[in-house]
């Protein structure tokens, strides 16, 4: 590797903040936020209405590329309480990609969309020399009233850390979909198919908009667990809102599905992407309020930790008493059982 050259997964943050954060055009004073580290959508003032946009692109999956291009995109627009609206899609395909295969593609955009009440307004679609699997990169767009958003750097010293659904969500189905052959010799065919159904979970659009309509003010920051998983979250949130954290790893659901895969591949669910996972950083007082508010609408979950002073540290308190330090950016697990995969086959 040469000198300066990044690998695989998120740009660290300090080199975020060096190259990309200090290059960001105009300065315009509509945008009441910008781009940060952790801050999952950006906030443009249009009167007595903002509009809340993010973009964001699938590379890790090919056979569920278009379900998840409108759900992580979507769930940024939620994690600001916000319903999502609109989409737009870049669609870039490798050479040899058939007709047949877009439209699976096509579909699952369009079976998406519907379920989440979200309309697909424009985008792009080529097939690119130089890539070996399909890259969706979208846009989402909604809006809100009275410029009232939430935003991941609202945490608040005291507040309660609250987790849906699980942990390592969308990597579950990923990693069963993509390595499929693999953890068919290692686990259970019935078990391998239902960790594919966890596609199905990707979205946090209800989970963060009930959790808005129970607290109210009282939710303080959102962070849907996208690369890095639960881990990455809690530390972005931590560092966007300039405050510890501390979580702890026996009160987060791992589903028997995540926990066989991630044994049989070597991975830690902690690290490992999950959108579908919200976490919610909201004001002690209101936290079990929340909890039984999202639990009454179907929606798994559990107060995980707390936030603490800055000097307190960020981390997770293992079940085996050791602690994850969070003060690294966290390495994307996903990646690495992907990349092994993708060596074997090309020995083949």
């Amino acid at each position: 590797m040469t000198s300066g050259s990044l690998t695989v997964g998120k740009v660290p943050p300090s080199v975020l903040r060096k190259i990309v954060l200090s290059r960001l055009g105009a300065a315009d004073k509509r945008v009441l936020l910008g781009p940060g580290i952790g801050e999952d959508a950006s906030v443009i003032d249009f009167g007595e209405k903002a509009l809340v946009v993010h973009s964001d692109p699938i590379t890790g999956s090919v056979e569920n590329v278009g379900w998840l291009a409108v759900n992580v995109c979507t769930n940024d627009i939620a994690t600001r309480g916000v319903q999502p609206l609109w989409i737009l899609t870049v669609i870039l395909l490798p050479e040899n990609f058939t007709q047949t295969q877009l439209k699976n593609v096509t579909s699952q955009i369009d079976e998406a969309a519907k379920q989440l009440g979200v309309a697909v307004v424009g985008g792009h679609s080529e097939v690119t020399s130089g890539i070996n699997r399909p890259v969706i990169i979208t846009t989402a767009i909604g809006e809100t009233v009275n410029k009232k958003f939430v935003q991941t750097s609202g945490a608040e010293i005291g507040d309660s850390l609250i987790l849906t659904k699980g942990v390592a969500i969308e990597g579950t189905a990923i990693l069963a979909h993509e390595l499929n052959s693999f953890l068919r010799g290692k686990l259970d065919s019935a078990m391998v198919r239902r960790a594919k159904q966890f596609i199905k979970m990707t979205s946090v659009v209800r989970d963060a908009l009930t959790a808005v309509e129970v607290g109210h003010d009282s939710v303080h920051a959102m962070h849907d667990a996208t690369e890095g998983g639960v881990a990455g979250g809690l530390q972005e949130i931590a560092w966007a809102s300039n405050v510890g954290v501390v979580a702890y790893e026996d009160k987060m659901p791992v589903h028997a599905e995540t926990q066989a895969i991630c044994k049989a591949l070597g991975l830690d669910p902690l690290r490992t992407i999950s959108s579908g996972t919200l976490i919610i950083s909201a004001a002690f007082e209101s936290s079990e309020k929340i909890v039984t508010g999202l639990i009454q609408n179907g929606i798994q979950s559990s107060i995980i930790g707390k936030v603490l002073d800055k000097k307190e540290g960020v981390f997770i308190t293992r079940k085996n008493g050791t602690k994850l330090s969070l003060s690294r950016p966290v390495k994307e697990e996903i990646w690495r059982a992907l990349e092994k995969s993708l060596r074997a086959r090309r020995k083949r």
